[in-house]
């Protein structure tokens, strides 16, 4: 074989590779920074590579400000190199003592806070997680957070953001009933949804109807797959359950046939806590499922 010929054969391999990566138009593709933590520690630019080679463009930084100092970064170094990647900062898992009151002008103010680093890169999205369980056993516990959800909320619209609810396991809004008190309790106006499709099926919610439900409010979401565990109680969570997009149980096309209904465009972040061959595996395999039997309903 000439030279040119081996030429050629890797510009067709190449190109075939690419053409197999998800196309990121009105559906965008991002992954979660969590999973590495289960991992030896490799610099912040492996993660950027992975997510540049296998088309999940978008990255939900965790244990913020922490990780800057994890991965020994200035936030002027990851715009840096995300960029020259192609890829984009889209949102924080924020989280704080929301059940409070007393505590609340510091939670918005870590909010703030959390959304003015964002905005230097662009984003305008704030994934807000619920307390612990064991803080919903204090009486008025439920609704205090959902104040302070509003609270986030509202100075997220001041900043031109959006802050949305992420149901979790062993957090105060993970059963189905949880989820509608809560989404009853806040503002519409104010506070979005941002779901969770792995703990909303673990937690014994339709996350198709789920998803129907609450379309007006949806903001982003985790494209995230699971299977229940035989032997494992309902209100646990394992994280063996968790699986790589398309090899559990949830119905994603049906999923999808909902973002299509109303012309979503925003961001899928496949947050995976297990990655079983190691993340860029896990996000090949999760790439393919996307092209394949996904983007043929809403790309």
């Amino acid at each position: 074989m000439t030279r040119r010929q081996i030429l050629a054969l890797m510009t067709a391999t190449l190109a075939r590779a690419a053409g197999r990566l998800p196309a990121n138009r009105n559906v965008k593709w991002g992954l979660g920074s969590n999973l590495w933590n289960s991992f030896p520690p490799v610099p912040f630019t492996d993660i950027l590579d992975v997510m540049k080679d296998t088309g999940f463009i978008g990255l939900r930084l965790t244990q913020f400000p922490q990780i800057l100092q994890k991965y020994n970064i200035t936030a002027a170094q990851m715009q840096k190199e995300a960029d020259r990647r192609g890829c984009s900062i889209v949102t924080i898992s924020f989280n704080g003592a929301t059940h409070d009151p007393a505590r609340r002008a510091e939670v918005v103010a870590n909010a703030k806070t959390a959304m003015t680093f964002l905005k230097e890169f662009g984003a305008n999205h704030l994934v807000v997680f619920p307390p612990n369980r064991r803080n919903g056993e204090a009486p008025g516990a439920f609704q205090a957070m959902c104040e302070s959800f509003n609270a986030i909320g509202s100075a997220a619209r001041e900043m031109g953001f959006y802050a949305g609810l992420h149901n979790h396991m062993g957090e105060m809004v993970q059963n189905p009933d949880e989820l509608d008190r809560c989404m009853a309790m806040t503002d519409p106006k104010l506070f979005y949804f941002s779901p969770d499709t792995a703990h909303l099926h673990l937690a014994g919610c339709d996350v198709v109807k789920t998803l129907e439900k609450f379309k007006s409010r949806l903001m982003l979401a985790d494209y995230k797959d699971a299977k229940k565990l035989e032997g494992t109680r309902p209100d646990s969570f394992d994280l063996k359950s968790i699986f790589d997009l398309g090899d559990g149980e949830i119905d994603f096309p049906g999923c999808h046939r909902v973002l299509k209904s109303m012309a979503f465009k925003g961001w899928l972040i496949v947050d995976l806590d297990i990655a079983r061959q190691g993340p860029r595996a896990s996000y090949e395999r999760s790439g393919a499922y996307v092209v394949d039997k996904l983007e043929s309903i809403y790309a």
